[in-house]
């Protein structure tokens, strides 16, 4: 009998943080009472120093900083490179319901390259360019 295995999903934009970073997320909040259009919980990549740097939860699909360098991926997100030395990521679709999202998520969200130590789209290497 031959195992079928499932195919191996990437997300559309993986980020690598820089050694000795890693994720943090703040529990969810409950209060009993229904609470619409606040959001989920944050997320954070935290650094050497205790300096934490907020990412969009819900478009976050894989997280992990076992390897020690947080990796984010992102799955509603494209990678639109540099602009005025950051690195530039939008927001192209909504991966929650309306209704688990806040009206003030951003449609940007941008890095400072020395945070970052690579940047895969599909896979593939996108930043730092390779030549």
């Amino acid at each position: 009998m031959t195992a079928i295995v499932p195919p191996v999903v990437v997300p559309p934009v993986v980020v690598e943080f820089i050694p000795g970073t890693r994720v943090e997320r703040e529990p969810p909040h409950t209060t009993g009472l229904p609470i619409v259009g606040n959001g989920p919980p944050g997320t954070f990549v935290v650094f050497a120093g205790n300096a934490r740097v907020p990412l969009p939860t819900d478009q976050i699909v894989s997280a992990d900083d076992t390897g020690g360098a947080a990796r984010v991926g992102f799955g509603g997100m494209r990678f639109d490179g540099v602009e005025d030395g950051l690195l530039v990521f939008r927001r192209v679709r909504d991966l929650w319901p309306p209704e688990r999202l806040s009206p003030e998520r951003g449609v940007r969200m941008t890095l400072e390259p020395a945070m970052v130590t690579v940047v895969l789209v599909e896979g593939h290497v996108v930043w730092p360019a390779v030549h």
